[in-house]
């Protein structure tokens, strides 16, 4: 279930406007398996940095996810965009239209994205 803090991608406007957005705040995409146990776990640490960061009056940061089975074309452009190689599950922070930190696989931990957040959000 996602926080009312984090909004799903379905579309190519989806994307878009996340590029868009990223010009003006920092914005925080995970891409998700959702049949894949180590996503499973990535999600779960995403989701406890959500449930930090977004209480956290100082930080501006935006939250998005991309199911990669259910959005495969959109996965894909995603990857093609940004010209980061597709994995899942993957973290991309976008700051001003590009990104500037990505992960992947067990290396996405809440404190990972803590550390994230302290660089890109102040």
């Amino acid at each position: 279930m996602l926080s009312e803090h984090v909004l799903e991608l379905h579309k190519t406007q989806d994307w878009e406007e996340v590029l868009r957005r990223s010009r003006e705040h920092p914005v925080l995409l995970l891409k998700h398996s959702t049949t894949c146990p180590v996503s499973a776990r990535a999600y779960r640490e995403f989701m406890a940095f959500v449930g930090t960061n977004a209480s956290d009056p100082k930080q501006n940061m935006q939250y998005r996810i991309v199911k990669v089975i259910e959005n495969r074309p959109l996965s894909r452009r995603i990857a093609e965009e940004t010209e980061i190689r597709h994995e899942s599950p993957q973290v991309l922070l976008l700051d001003q239209g590009q990104v500037v930190e990505h992960t992947s696989h067990g290396k996405i931990t809440k404190k990972r994205l803590m550390q994230w957040a302290q660089s890109y959000s102040l």
